[in-house]
């Protein structure tokens, strides 16, 4: 290798004193090596990659011509928007992006050094648009929230077909939870559902409330065909996000300039979407935007694998729309609508399920009558005006946001089962192998369930904020401010009408049994209404600093206020958040550190026990949480690097004033009073990246421990083979996952990748549970089999418009790209649990028959891009 300094040219000369080049002075050769040293100095390259998406869809932009300023050097941007350009080493750029029907815009860049890898990714404005073209370095703003791109999880093989269900794979710590993958309910670092929160265009959004079982779940708020971004952060989030403990979705949709629409059939449902923009007049800041998606679910096909057999009727459709008007240059008006029903019909017929060891076999065999009809419907309608100036008149935005939520629920369950629990032959040897040896149990449970709930939710917000720049001496230097506030207010409104009953009968006595009259086991009748009325607040500061080629970093400080007048609590929740970027040197890493108090008003699920009396002297349930970790990019390959991501966070959250509560499958029952107090800790790790090129993956690994221990209680434990319970000082909470890893991996044929395979691995370590009846000295002290499920799906695609100049008349033509997939769901065919169903003999003993999730399924999908 040439010598990169003049400082080794003596050494080079002197390594042979007394050996000269033939015919040449020794003043020549130092001129001629001096000579290709600068030569090759000024040779060195660095490198500048990145991606170009369209600045309203966020879509991948090809063919974007990418040059380096005065220079001959340019490249075009693949299919997929990325781009690989090599630049001058030790010197400022200029790189130009421009493409027909796009403004042309360049990036200025400080020098880098010879060999290093800078990441410049770039959103495009069309003409038409009032877009301003946005350029963005990997910036310390990454290490906050994580921010992803949804186009490739369009075709990620999911059963849910919501958005949620990918969450396990892209974000820190999240995991599906005791529903598998029947459900789209997440847990987020030792939290349950109830204690995430999800927005959409800056409205929270709710659930319905009674739902019990995966199967009844139908389809959630965000449709991934409108969305144009998504911010997910699993703990120490910013002041401006609400009041729950665990972690915040941030969903924003599209502002499309131009017509495009999407058809999506499969075995399991359909969905299709149209978006555009129109002017209605000669006035060019005046615009309207429309995003419109209906979908359609049915899970039957699904629900056809599991132990009990019969007439599943599931039927989940919503329908919404999104449209913004701009008034004027500065002035928006945006209006957001959803419906969304929920049907689900059950009759079932009859249940054989088996357990047990090799030496021991069980099975439990059932035969019903009757049947479950639940009906959920939701509404959601809200209004936004937003003024918006351009930022070197007017630093600041202000927003009015009014929005109404309904929920209709009822649930009409009244079904007779007829059960036998029994003993099987398991010695394949014996002639009565298989056959019935002894039956352990027989009886009836009869389930009659009448429960109604409305919920009315109506509010009113205002946010706003202002960026302050700070002036410096040197222009290396940049600082702002950046402060926000919000003031909040919600009128609820609650009418609860419960009525269940449920009555067991063992070898022929009812239970309880009593000799004089005839008891039920379980019966809850009540009625509840309420109105009351809650009041919020924040305000906060972010400020950012930066020094080019040295670092950079931002820090937030901000406080949350709410009070209830329901139960006269006010709360006031400082956080904090840290964010460090180097610029100097070649490693991209940022560190991040944040922390406060995270408190969680009651809502209405949280207050009603297990009675089903209601509690309105519930207080806020409380965490403080305290979160360290750093996000690395970098490079891996030779000729065309490819750039990934490595994330890690470690954290504890102190909670006390929790509500206890227990979960059957999805269902999360609460006890109704401030009467426990816990911990979760733990770490998480994140790789994503193209471990094949323009195919993007993740892979998440968690580890935590969640404990707690309720107020007044000495829980108990006895270890296997000891007769004496031995006190412990705490327990496991109902999400205590020990281990869980995700991972979404893409791959295509090596020569062709129109033929993809997208692979959905996940697995977990069993989540706890306690015995029936008696789960508070003994709580949770068994656990369920680990769950673990592959699924995969092989995607082809039928056509793209990169193709048009080769087939022009080509029968999809029409559109501008076509996918057809098989998916393999369950590919192992493992049979994981979603709860138990408890039986009784008749020497009072208790089995917990597991109920298993679906077995394997193939499903045929089609999505048209238009």
């Amino acid at each position: 290798m040439v010598s990169t300094g003049i400082a080794s040219l003596p050494r080079l000369i002197s390594a042979s004193p007394g050996r000269r080049l033939p015919g040449v002075r020794p003043i020549v050769l130092f001129a001629l090596l001096f000579a290709l040293n600068t030569a090759f100095a000024q040779s060195e390259k660095a490198i500048v990659t990145g991606i170009v998406t369209d600045a309203e869809s966020n879509a991948p932009v090809e063919l974007v011509t990418v040059y380096v300023k005065n220079t001959t050097n340019a490249v075009e941007t693949a299919a997929n928007g990325r781009y690989r350009i090599e630049v001058p080493a030790n010197e400022p750029v200029e790189i130009t992006f421009t493409r027909i029907g796009y403004k042309e815009t360049t990036a200025s860049l400080s020098a880098m050094p010879a060999r290093g890898i800078r990441q410049v990714d770039v959103s495009l404005a069309s003409m038409e648009s009032e877009l301003e073209v946005v350029v963005r370095e990997s910036k310390i703003e990454d290490a906050g929230m994580m921010r992803e791109d949804v186009t490739q999880l369009k075709l990620l093989p999911t059963t849910t077909g919501n958005l949620e269900s990918v969450l396990p794979h892209l974000a820190l710590g999240a995991s599906s939870g005791s529903g598998g993958e029947l459900t789209s309910q997440y847990n987020v670092r030792g939290g349950n559902y109830d204690e995430n929160l999800v927005y959409v265009n800056d409205f929270e959004i709710y659930r319905p409330q009674l739902i019990r079982a995966g199967q009844q779940e139908g389809l959630t708020f965000a449709n991934i065909d409108l969305l144009q971004s998504l911010s997910f952060s699993s703990g120490g989030f910013e002041a401006k996000y609400g009041d729950k403990m665990s972690s915040v979705l941030d969903v924003k949709y599209k502002r499309p300039d131009s017509v495009r629409a999407s058809i999506g059939l499969s075995f399991l449902g359909g969905s299709a979407h149209i978006e555009g923009s129109l002017k209605p007049g000669k006035d060019p800041y005046k615009r309207l935007r429309y995003l419109v998606g209906a979908r359609y679910k049915s899970t039957r096909y699904l629900l056809g694998t599991l132990d009990i057999t019969g007439e599943y009727t599931p039927n989940f459709s919503d329908i919404q729309g999104y449209v913004t008007y701009d008034l004027s240059h500065d002035l928006q008006l945006g209006v957001m609508g959803n419906f969304n029903r929920s049907v689900y019909r059950f009759k079932p017929v009859e249940r054989s399920t088996g357990l047990g060891l090799v030496n021991f076999a069980l099975e439990l065999f059932s035969v019903f009558e009757g049947q479950e009809v639940d009906d959920f419907t939701t509404n959601m309608g809200g209004v936004t005006l937003t003024y918006l100036p351009d930022r070197e008149r007017n630093p600041y935005f202000l927003k009015l946001l009014a929005s109404t939520f309904r929920s209709d629920e009822n649930e009409r369950i009244d079904i007779i089962g007829q059960y036998s629990l029994r003993q099987i032959e398991s010695d394949q040897g014996s002639d009565n192998f298989g056959e019935v040896l002894a039956e352990l149990g027989a009886g009836t449970q009869h389930q009659y369930v009448r429960n109604f709930l409305n919920i009315q939710l109506t509010n009113v917000e205002h946010k706003g904020g202002i960026e302050l720049q700070m002036p410096h001496s040197s222009k290396e230097i940049t600082s702002s401010h950046f402060l926000q506030w919000s003031a909040k207010y919600q009128n609820e409104q609650v009418q609860d009408w419960l009525n269940e009953w449920e009555r067991l009968d063992s070898a022929g006595y009812s239970l309880p049994y009593d000799t004089t009259q005839l008891l039920l086991y379980n019966v809850l009748k009540t009625r509840n209404n309420l109105n009351s009325n809650r009041f919020s607040a924040y305000l906060m500061d972010t400020y950012t600093w930066r020094r080019e080629s040295v670092a950079e970093f931002r820090f937030s400080a901000g406080v949350r206020a709410s009070y209830w007048d329901l139960n006269g609590e006010m709360i006031i929740s400082p956080r904090a958040q840290l964010l460090y970027k180097p610029l100097a040197g070649k490693s991209d890493i940022a560190y991040k550190l944040s922390g406060g108090l995270y408190f969680q008003p009651p809502f209405y699920r949280e207050m009603r026990g297990f009675t089903g009396q209601v509690n309105t002297s519930l207080q806020s349930q409380k965490s403080a949480h305290i979160v360290g970790g750093f996000s690395y990019d970098f490079y891996l390959g030779k000729n065309n690097p490819k750039k990934f991501r490595f994330i890690t966070e470690a954290y504890y959250k102190r909670l006390w004033d929790l509500v206890s509560y227990e979960i059957e499958n999805v269902r999360i029952r609460y006890s109704g009073f401030n009467d426990a107090m816990g911990y979760v800790t733990g770490i998480d790790f994140r790789l994503n990246g193209e471990f094949v090129p323009d195919a993007e993956s993740w892979i998440n690994l968690s580890f935590l421990r969640a404990r707690e221990q309720l107020t007044g209680v000495q829980h108990l434990q006895r270890e296997v083979g000891q007769t004496e319970a031995t006190p412990v000082k705490d327990v496991p909470r109902p999400t205590d996952q020990l281990m869980t890893l995700s991972m979404f991996f893409q791959d295509y044929l090596p020569k062709n990748k129109n033929f993809k395979m997208h692979l959905n691995l996940t697995v977990g370590t069993g989540l706890p549970f306690g015995l029936q009846g008696n789960n508070r000295i003994y709580r949770n002290t068994y656990r369920f089999s680990p769950y673990h499920r592959i699924d995969i799906g092989f995607s082809l695609a039928l056509w793209d418009e990169s193709r048009r100049n080769k087939k022009p008349n080509h029968f999809l033509r029409f559109s501008r790209s076509s996918w057809l997939s098989l998916e393999v769901f369950n590919l192992m065919q493992v049979q994981n649990q979603a709860g138990n169903t408890w039986i009784k003999t008749v020497f009072n003993q208790q089995y917990a028959i597991p109920n298993y999730l679906t077995s394997r399924r193939i499903n045929l999908r089609l999505r048209m891009d238009f």
